[in-house]
């Protein structure tokens, strides 16, 4: 009953926040068509400050946009890379758990100017029998941590991209490495692991999460790419370089050990179709996945 009432209470306030957020939100800096689809790759830092950044891979040039984050942002968003599960709901989970108890879903996020040395950004959300989507301001660590839990497109404008063109990163400790690239997130392969799971003597790196064509092709959680291109892998981030590095009109081709057997399986280096839960048309208090 209590459960009930919470609902109840917070289902008017949250629409009446959310028609406010549509009345008065901004719109992007530049057209949504102009904006380009990245892929939420993984955490580092950068190289200079040392401060924490959130990377984004751009298929078509190859760069990687880099946006600077807090450390509180960027734990949250390792642990939605990760899939850690929490005793109790953290603040991106418990905004997402929110979203969907009310029938909608994150359509997008997006980084549309960096103003000075600020990035603005903004998250469009879908309702259940309301046919525009409502704009959200937001901090851009704020609308990544939550795409990374709901599986949110990510469009950043053009200049964001060409402003971080260039400049350096760096990875996090190996053992602590966790990246995504072609819809496939991977970390280190461990001793412990190799022997639990029986995985090969080979250098590697272990995927934990599949979607998208990878999905689609057969890899899962268990397998790990031995190869990307006919290079071995020895690490997560070099994964997700040996992609960047990849013509976008060819394809990546991965070396794959799954299951007991290895395979060649190619790839296309665009974003994956964004995996998030969908507003079923026919009951706005349910969800089809």
């Amino acid at each position: 009953m209590a459960f009930r009432v919470k609902i109840k209470v917070w289902f008017p306030v949250l629409l009446l926040a959310l028609s406010s957020a549509m009345a008065g939100a901004r719109e992007p800096a530049v057209p949504l068509d102009e904006m380009i689809a990245v892929e939420l790759a993984t955490v580092g830092v950068e190289s200079v400050s040392g401060s924490p950044v959130v990377l984004l891979r751009e298929p078509g040039s190859g760069d990687v946009v880099l946006i600077s984050i807090g450390p509180s942002e960027a734990l949250a968003i390792m642990m939605a890379l990760r899939e850690v599960p929490t005793p109790r709901p953290m603040t991106h989970d418990l905004l997402a758990d929110v979203i969907r108890s009310v029938g909608g879903s994150v359509e997008r996020v997006m980084v549309d100017a960096l103003v000075g040395s600020t990035y603005t950004g903004l998250i469009e959300l879908r309702l259940a029998h309301q046919d525009e989507t409502v704009l959200v301001d937001s901090r851009p660590s704020d609308a990544l941590a939550l795409a990374a839990r709901t599986g949110a497109t990510i469009l950043v404008a053009p200049d964001v991209l060409v402003a971080t063109r260039g400049l350096e990163f760096e990875g996090l400790p190996e053992d602590q490495q966790v990246v995504t690239a072609l819809g496939i997130t991977v970390g280190e392969v461990t001793p412990d692991l190799r022997e639990a799971l029986r995985l090969p003597d080979e250098r590697g790196v272990l995927v934990s999460r599949a979607v998208g064509e990878a999905a689609a092709r057969g890899i899962a959680a268990g397998a790990m790419i031995l190869e990307v291109n006919g290079e071995a892998l020895g690490s997560p981030m070099q994964f997700l370089e040996l992609v960047r590095k990849t013509p976008a009109d060819t394809g990546a081709t991965l070396r794959v050990w799954q299951d007991g057997e290895t395979r060649e399986v190619e790839l296309s280096t665009d974003v994956p179709d964004p995996q998030r839960p969908r507003i079923d048309p026919g009951d706005g208090d349910g969800l089809r996945v």
